[in-house]
């Protein structure tokens, strides 16, 4: 029996079986502000002040850096690639977070009920020129991406006022958001995070 081997990137996010908090979920788009500014300063703008430019914060994924180390030297440093999952666990969870998925008050470090894993790569399966195509060839991926990301904004939208009338978020809405991250997430591993030159599934699960 032929068994299916998990894309190296994942994503599980525990659905909430206890009522949900209805003050915060309506208050949603006011009580993320703070922790939103923090994942905006740490994907890194700048205040450019006529020749100097003043780094406000960290500088977000490193999609080029990584690209060139794996071109020219075929390497991935470590510490990159563990400052990419980092950046890429806290970012869900304040998108979890947004999404209405959990009650939780996105943490810094804490893994919380947001699983997320991208397995580090073994570089000498990676081909070193891939990164230079891969953001080309996942253009069908943002096509998609963009129609269901229409669609999950119309789930959340549900989900609000289901939540504020039940405390419940409806099981079937909450699976295809988590399978709309689950997919983003898997697209970029592949074109950005560039840890596999396994091609994304075109699926939610």
């Amino acid at each position: 029996m032929k068994t299916t081997v998990p894309y190296p990137a994942t994503i599980e996010i525990d659905y909430p079986d206890h009522l949900l908090n209805r003050l915060t979920t309506f208050l949603r788009p006011i009580v993320i502000v703070p922790v939103a500014i923090v994942l905006a300063l740490v994907s890194g703008p700048t205040l450019r002040l006529g020749w100097a430019n003043i780094f406000l914060g960290a500088g977000g994924l490193l999609f080029l850096p990584t690209a060139l180390a794996l071109l020219f030297r075929h390497k991935y440093p470590h510490w990159w690639f563990d400052w990419n999952l980092a950046l890429t666990r806290f970012s869900m969870r304040v998108s979890s977070y947004l999404t209405l998925l959990r009650d939780e008050y996105p943490a810094f470090e804490e893994e919380q009920a947001v699983h997320l894993n991208v397995e580090y790569p073994d570089v000498e399966k990676l081909s070193p020129w891939m990164p230079l195509v891969k953001w080309f060839l996942a253009i069908p991926h943002y096509i998609i991406l963009w129609a269901l990301s229409i669609a999950a904004v119309v789930c959340i939208t549900i989900a609000w006022f289901a939540i504020l009338f039940t405390g419940k978020y409806p099981r079937s809405l909450f699976k295809f958001v988590v399978g709309v991250m689950r997919w983003s997430l898997r697209v970029s591993a592949y074109a950005f995070l560039l840890t596999t030159d396994e091609y994304p599934p075109f699926a939610l699960e």
